[in-house]
């Protein structure tokens, strides 16, 4: 793993939705179909290092399920 979630992800904000994701055909392939979002946010992780920051992370979601990456 190259960091862990510490705490609430904050600051939520949707990127894409559907057509506007370049890598939409690789999600429904491996996930299946769904109302994809890529989505961004921030939240302090810790690092391999030991070493603890803020950073902002970006993730696919599929609205309804419990399909991400």
């Amino acid at each position: 793993m190259y960091f862990q979630v510490i705490g609430e992800i904050s600051r939520v904000d949707t990127i894409a939705v559907s057509a506007g994701i370049r890598d939409l055909a690789q999600l429904r392939k491996r996930y299946g179909p769904g109302r994809w979002r890529k989505l961004k946010g921030v939240a302090l992780v810790r690092l391999p290092n030991g070493r603890t920051r803020r950073a902002e992370l970006h993730w696919y979601e599929a609205h309804g399920s419990a399909r991400n990456e």
